[in-house]
């Protein structure tokens, strides 16, 4: 069955102003036929969301507003990993170890190496991630085809959003809108790229695998507010 992103979702997913371009209907559809690989990835996906910030704070011992900042966001970041492990526990599947897709590797390599640039780059691609999970939550929300999925999609959505916000407010206090919009839309265009292609197996599906509408009207145009 192929599904249709309907104008309803398209409305919510023109509030994610980060990225370029809007995930495809054929991701959606392979995300829909291999639920419990979504699953045992997004897993995975909110324990690294958890690791990143925590690094973050480690890197930047000195900067005593980000440990503040995001010493909540690491504890909730696990705690949605317990929610998506207690599903997975509910359903019989164990937590495993999964191939990644190459999305989060390519955006990494785009972080430049000096100060203060890493700050920026390593927020901004933190942000990017976070935006791309909540636009695809969205979507699993809203056409998951089981009731205990769209639920937990639709009660993540919120706080991930509220993920994407903070990591653009670090930004925007420390390096200034103008600076922090230059770099976003050149790593909005590395997002976009690792997001470009087909997936050629159906077992490699995963929350951030391959899948978006490229010429088609962009998500929204990069905006200042998060």
């Amino acid at each position: 069955m192929t599904t249709s992103v309907t104008p309803a979702l398209r409305a919510e997913q023109a509030r994610i102003k980060w990225l370029l371009a809007p995930s495809s209907a054929s991701w959606l559809d392979q995300a829909n036929a291999r639920p419990d690989l979504v699953l045992i990835d997004h897993a995975h996906c909110e324990r690294k969301a958890a690791g990143v910030a925590l690094q973050l704070m480690f890197r930047y011992p000195s900067d005593a507003g980000l440990a503040a900042a995001l010493s909540p966001l690491a504890r909730e970041e696990l705690e949605h990993f317990e929610l998506v492990l207690q599903l997975l526990q509910r359903r019989g599947i164990a937590l495993k170890p999964l191939p990644a897709p190459g999305y989060g590797a390519q955006l990494t390599a785009a972080v430049r190496k000096g100060a203060p640039e890493r700050m920026l780059d390593s927020f901004l691609v933190a942000g990017l991630i976070e935006a791309r999970s909540h636009e695809r939550m969205a979507l699993l929300a809203a056409h998951s085809l089981e009731v205990a999925l769209r639920d937990l999609y639709s009660e993540l959505l919120t706080s991930e959003a509220r993920h994407f916000g903070l990591y653009w407010l670090l930004c925007e206090a420390r390096f200034g809108r103008e600076a922090t919009m230059a770099r976003l839309q050149e790593l909005a265009a590395v997002e976009t790229q690792a997001l470009t292609g087909f997936l050629t197996h159906l077992e490699d599906v995963r929350m951030h695998s391959v899948g978006v509408e490229l010429g088609s009207s962009p998500v929204g145009p990069l905006h200042a507010d998060p």
